[in-house]
C-alpha cells in the first residue's frame, strides 16, 4: 500500500471517529434534555386535575366508554374517579334455555374483551410517560439511537420494556418537549403484537400533557382510545 493511500485510510478512519464521537455527544445531550424536560413537566402536571375518556372498540365496534376524573398522587402515578354511575342491573330474561345460553355467551366474550382491554391499558402505562430511569438505562446500554428531522427530532429506543420492543420518540427542537410517541410491543408474545400511538399538546402555561393515546391490540381486532381533556389546577 503506497504512503498516499495509507494516509487517506487514517484521515478516513480518524473523520468517522470524530463523526461517531460527535453523533454520542448529541445524543447525551439530547437524552439528557429529554429527562430534565419530563421531571419539571411531571411536577407542573401535578398541579391539575383533569377527565379521561375511555372508549373500548371490538372490529370498528365501539362497545364500552368510560369516563374518569384523574389527577397525580403523591407516588407521581395517575389516581382515577369513575364519573359514570353504576350500570343498572339487567333484567333476566326468560325466554328459554337457548336464550339463557345466548346471554351467558354474550356475557363471557364481554368480561374476555373487557379483561384483555385492561390489560392492555396495563402495559400501555408501562411506557406512558416515558420513565426517565428507564430511559438512562436504555441509553448506557447503547439501546438509543437519534435522527434528527425538520422541526423536531427522533429518538428510538429498543427493548425499553420488554425485548424487541421499540419506542420512538419524537421531540420538539425548540420546546425540548415530546410531541408524540410511537410504540410496537406485544402482550404474551411476539404474535400477540400491540400497537400504541400518544400525541401531546400543551396547557396555556406551556404544561405538556398527553392529549391522546391508541392502543391497538392486533390479533384481537380491539382498540382502546383515550382522550385526554377539562384540565383544572387544583
Amino acid at each position: 500500500m503506497s504512503r498516499k493511500s495509507l494516509l487517506s485510510l487514517l484521515f478516513v478512519a480518524s473523520l468517522a471517529s470524530v463523526c461517531a464521537l460527535y453523533a454520542q455527544e448529541g445524543l447525551q445531550q439530547q437524552v439528557g434534555q429529554l429527562k430534565e424536560s419530563m421531571a419539571k413537566n411531571k411536577q407542573a402536571l401535578a398541579q391539575y386535575t383533569w377527565v379521561e375518556t375511555v372508549t373500548i372498540s371490538l372490529k370498528g365496534q365501539e362497545k364500552k366508554q368510560q369516563h374518569f376524573q384523574v389527577q397525580n398522587g403523591p407516588d407521581g402515578k395517575p389516581q382515577k374517579t369513575p364519573l359514570d354511575s353504576a350500570p343498572a342491573a339487567q333484567s333476566q330474561q326468560s325466554s328459554g334455555r337457548g336464550g339463557r345460553l345466548r346471554q351467558r355467551v354474550v356475557e363471557k366474550k364481554k368480561e374476555e374483551y373487557e379483561e384483555y382491554a385492561e390489560r392492555m391499558k396495563a402495559l400501555a402505562e408501562q411506557y406512558v410517560p416515558p420513565e426517565k430511569d428507564l430511559i438512562q438505562a436504555a441509553y448506557e446500554k447503547g439501546n438509543i439511537s437519534m435522527t434528527p428531522g425538520p422541526g423536531g427530532l427522533k429518538l428510538v429506543i429498543h427493548n425499553y420494556v420488554k425485548p424487541g420492543d421499540s419506542m420512538t420518540l419524537t421531540i420538539d427542537k425548540e420546546q425540548k418537549q415530546l410531541q408524540s410517541i410511537q410504540i410496537a410491543s406485544y402482550m404474551d408474545g411476539p404474535s400477540d403484537g400491540m400497537n400504541l400511538t400518544v400525541r401531546f399538546d400543551r396547557l396555556p402555561d406551556g404544561t405538556n400533557h398527553v392529549s391522546s393515546t391508541t392502543v391497538e391490540g392486533v390479533s384481537k381486532q380491539l382498540t382502546v382510545a383515550t382522550q385526554n381533556g377539562n384540565y383544572q389546577k387544583r
